[in-house]
């Protein structure tokens, strides 16, 4: 029989664990101590404690069972060996064998040539892996469940013990810091627009866990079910509350935190946690870094972002543990908060109400993410991406947001401020400039009208249409209200949501793409198989052709919503003709359905293709005559003629938007147009549509339609208004033949001479 847990199992160990801790003696005495009752309760033959030192090294600090000369001698580089390997990877390692692992190191000093099973958990606070702990025996054998989660616990208490600095100094692996007080510069990723001077405050750091090992189990799943159902509640509360009057996307987001908050496996987790003899705040901690650690490891770029929903969730919780009276503590915010933080969860941003931020700086938020869609409609500047901020600042620091830049200055020196103050005047003058230009046409000096028109796909986005004086709505991504809900949307919900578009855009036209889902779009709800390269698999109308219902659930709600008005129809990733013709067919069966159960039909269905993969530029002529419409998405087609991964930093930025190669492109498209009598109908909406220099450029060659984000239409009008193509033409047509990487600073230089303001504040 291989050997097991003594009886008592965990909780004897715990409690043992608590005893070692408020003995008196050296720090080293406790360890040698608690290494040595960790082996003899699960019958082990040795057990150690690696721990993280400056550099990332992991050195031998504690053991039972093997040589003690070896202690504070034996140091592991990272990813070295099976320790380095556990503590690289976050992950237990249980091996029957440990020598014929391929990332066995021998080290001869520490004597370990007799074991054979081994057990290696990480010593994890947070995302932090302060170390590793080990099991070994001499018989080869796998270690069963039991004993494995026993010692994940014990390494939680640990960590939190060694995060506390009660068993060793926390300067001894490298975590002291000292306080900065030096100017510091990050850069990010604008996610809402807005510029803010104002005071740090710090989101929420992590609440402190004093009490981990429990006395009575029963009292705290107690206490447990009790804070759980004040969760609940007070998720419910927030949904109701009037003064927060949560609508549209905004709402959506919340009630799929509250699905989140109703999980029962979440549920069980948290309870078995307690059963093994942790308190409720210690058991939501360990969980709540499993879940850390597990979601870490997957590439689902969904999931991920997800991952600050139960962060907040497991932070609420552990405060209603805390809280006497069960209320969740109210922020005092300072005048002009600027609130930093490293992850934030959409219920959290609402907890601080719509007018007492004046901006948010979170380290880890993408544009999808649920925090941006919430800071976007409360109308607060948010920039995301930002590495290592949240350390870098200090409460009360004075800090400067520029959404222009994605820049975050964290103790600016005066004259920063001084000249960001200068900005912020500018830029007001200059959104009044926009402004006063909104309702006017976008028309050249030399009398060339252009489209200029929105990209959009939230209710939030609608009352833009209006403010930024766009012609319309060039492009609305519909999968939008299916990836921020936590079901699939039923055929009501999809065609009120769509009549509330058309009555929004009024007489202004809307082009609706149809679900560009897949890749890293895929909702809550749905299952795709892992694949390679996301970017160019099972996605858009790829699946809409696989999963034909999906597309005519959509169009029928459109048609539906529509009532007379025209429908414009626009699909994703079209990599052929044939492509199209099928979706077209599609389309054209779900208008006969609509006309036999006597649904109002719509004025006119036109159909358009996406330019975004390159083998349609083979068959763009084809294209023309069988779509009504072209819209180029010079984002995906861009990386696709490159081969650079846009959402890769190391690659993204290894071509410019105005190279002679992406020039050749547009003017290849454009001849295309104009040979076939169609160039009016072919459309941008790509990132370089919205930039004033690229825009000038794409209006050089005769592109007359343009989508962009609602805030760039003011400085892209702005700049069509100072434009005389009869000039650029021929620079154009010049700079498509140079041998350079990039013809920019000769546009550049273009705009300047002739009075062309191509800044993004005009």
């Amino acid at each position: 029989m291989p050997p097991q847990l003594v009886a008592g199992g965990p909780r004897v160990l715990l409690r043992r664990l608590r005893e070692i801790m408020a003995e008196r003696g050296s720090a080293q005495a406790r360890m040698d101590k608690l290494v040595s009752v960790i082996a003899a309760n699960m019958v082990a033959e040795v057990c150690s404690i690696y721990l993280r030192r400056a550099g990332d090294h992991l050195e031998l600090f504690a053991t039972e069972g093997l040589n003690r000369a070896a202690v504070h001698n034996t140091r592991l580089k990272p990813g070295e060996g099976l320790v380095g390997l556990v503590a690289q990877t976050s992950e237990p390692l249980n091996l029957s064998n440990a020598p014929e692992h391929p990332s066995f190191s021998y080290r001869p000093e520490t004597g370990e040539d007799p074991f054979r099973s081994f057990l290696a958990v990480p010593i994890v606070r947070g995302e932090r892996v302060f170390g590793v702990l080990t099991v070994q025996n001499r018989t080869a054998r796998h270690y069963d469940e039991e004993e494995e989660e026993a010692l994940a616990t014990i390494a939680m208490v640990l960590a939190e013990v060694v995060a506390q600095g009660t068993l060793v100094d926390l300067a001894e692996i490298g975590e002291a810091q000292l306080s900065p007080t030096r100017p510091a510069t990050f850069r990010g990723e604008c996610l809402a627009e807005g510029v803010a001077i104002g005071t740090v405050f710090l989101h929420e750091p992590r609440v402190k866990v004093d009490r981990m090992i429990a006395d009575d189990p029963a009292a705290e799943l107690k206490r447990l079910e009790g804070a759980l159902e004040q969760l609940r509640l007070a998720v419910d509360a927030m949904l109701a509350s009037s003064e927060l009057d949560l609508t549209g996307e905004t709402r959506e987001v919340i009630e799929a935190y509250r699905l989140f908050a109703l999980d029962q496996g979440w549920r069980q987790r948290l309870v078995d946690a307690v059963r093994s003899g942790l308190t409720a705040e210690a058991a939501v901690e360990r969980v709540q870094d499993e879940t850390r650690a597990r979601i870490n490891r997957t590439d689902d770029p969904y999931l991920r972002g997800r991952l600050h929903d139960f962060d907040d969730l497991a932070r609420r919780l552990i405060r209603h543990l805390a809280a006497t009276d069960g209320a969740v503590e109210r922020h005092v915010l300072p005048e002009n908060a600027v609130v930093v933080a490293r992850g934030m969860g959409p219920a959290e941003l609402l907890d601080y109400g719509r007018n007492r931020i004046a901006a948010l700086v979170v380290e880890e938020a993408a544009e999808t993410s649920h925090i941006a869609i919430v800071a976007r409609s409360l109308g607060i500047p948010l920039i995301g991406g930002v590495e290592g901020v949240a350390d870098a600042a200090i409460e009360g620091d004075r800090i400067v947001v520029d959404g222009e830049t994605a820049e975050v200055h964290i103790r600016p020196p005066g004259e920063v401020i001084i000249a960001f103050q200068a900005k912020r005047a500018l830029l007001a003058q200059r959104v009044a400039r926009f402004a006063a230009i909104r309702d006017e046409p976008a028309v050249t000096k030399d009398g060339v009208r252009v489209s200029l028109n929105m990209n959009a796909g939230l209710l939030l986005d609608l009352p833009h249409i209006s403010q930024s004086g766009a012609d319309g709505i060039g492009l609305f991504r519909t999968e939008l209200q299916f990836l921020v809900g936590s079901k699939m949307p039923r055929l009501k919900d999809q065609v009120d949501f769509y009549r509330q578009v058309f009555d929004a855009a009024g007489s202004k036209p809307v082009v609706f793409r149809t679900l560009d889902l897949g890749g890293d779009k895929v909702p809550s709800y749905g299952r795709t198989a892992r694949e390679e390269n996301p970017a160019m698999g099972w996605r858009a109308i790829r699946i809409a052709l696989d999963r034909p219902a999906l597309l005519r659930y959509q169009v029928r709600a459109l048609i539906a919503a529509s009532e007379g008005r025209r429908l414009r129809l626009l699909f994703p990733m079209v990599s052929e003709v044939a492509e199209f013709e099928s979706a077209q067919a599609l389309v054209a069966r779900e208008q006969m359905r609509a006309e036999k159960v006597g649904t109002v039909l719509p004025e006119a269905i036109l159909m358009g293709a996406m330019l975004e993969v390159p083998s349609l530029l083979f068959e763009l002529r084809q294209m023309m005559k069988a779509s009504d419409f072209i819209s180029v998405g010079s984002n995906d087609l861009l990386q696709f003629i490159f081969a650079a991964d846009r959402a890769n930093p190391a690659v993204a930025k290894r071509y410019d938007t105005l190279s002679p190669a992406v020039l050749n492109l547009v003017r290849q498209i454009a001849e295309a147009g104009k040979n076939a009598g169609r160039l009016g109908d072919i459309s941008f909406c790509g990132e370089i549509a919205g930039r004033p220099l690229e825009a000038m450029a794409l209006v050089g060659f005769g592109i007359t339609s343009l989508s962009m984000q609602a805030s760039m239409i003011g400085p892209v009008k702005m700049m069509i208004r100072n434009l005389d193509t009869t000039k650029l033409k021929p620079v154009i047509e010049r700079l498509c033949g140079i041998e350079r990487s990039s013809a920019r600073s000769e546009l550049s230089d273009f705009a300047a001479a002739h009075g062309v303001p191509i800044g993004r504040t005009g």
